[in-house]
């Protein structure tokens, strides 16, 4: 099977070239191969689940959602997701998309690691989710077929994803510890970060400036 005969396409857009051109030119292989997989995957599973979504917005949430791990963010003080999406906020914006488009490609991206919300929210939001989930930890494997997987990574090879992209996030994560607290990359620099200590809920109640 060729990339020809997969159902789901790259909107052909001048919105959604310029996104790839742009992401393709400020990311490494690893992320721009990931992004375009997480809107395949996010794609067919839309379809899966019945789901009418905007293919563009689902695009550009794809594209934009790790952007924030580049360098220039590594001192924003922010979780990388809201770089990410701030980035997205900025491209959409200079090209005059409603507010309600820009809003849902926000809040798909800024979420996308905040398991058991996106699902049930929009469906650019939900998928989004859904396609980092997929190409991230497995999750729904079995939903897309061998075949369309297949064809998937001939387009977008992933060697060694496992690995690499959890040094991505080590490294983009890692010169602002703080701002994993409460959020799934506190287990990625726990793991990869020596003397990283993850911040604990009860003891930011306990130790608060309350009394009681």
């Amino acid at each position: 099977m060729s990339s020809a005969d997969l159902d789901v396409k790259v909107p052909d857009t001048a919105l959604a070239r310029e996104a790839t051109q742009l992401v393709r030119d400020t990311t490494s292989d690893l992320i721009y191969h990931h992004s375009r997989r997480v809107y395949y995957w996010g794609s067919l599973q839309g379809h899966n689940r019945d789901l009418s979504f905007d293919p563009e917005l689902l695009y550009i949430g794809a594209m934009f959602h790790d952007v924030g791990l580049n360098k220039e963010f590594h001192h924003s003080g922010h979780r990388f997701e809201v770089d990410s999406a701030d980035e997205a906020k900025r491209f959409l914006l200079a090209h005059d998309l409603p507010t309600d488009s820009v809003r849902r490609v926000w809040t798909a991206i800024a979420l996308h690691t905040t398991p058991g919300i996106p699902e049930f929210m929009e469906p650019e939001v939900a998928l989004v989710t859904a396609g980092v989930e997929y190409d991230v930890l497995g999750i729904g494997y079995d939903d897309v077929s061998e075949t369309d997987r297949a064809a998937i990574v001939a387009m977008h090879p992933r060697p060694d994803f496992k690995r690499r992209i959890l040094a991505a996030f080590t490294e983009g994560i890692r010169p602002k510890p703080g701002t994993t607290f409460g959020n799934v990359k506190a287990d990625v620099l726990e793991r990869y970060v020596p003397g990283f200590e993850r911040g604990n809920f009860v003891d930011t109640i306990l130790e608060s400036a309350w009394k009681e």
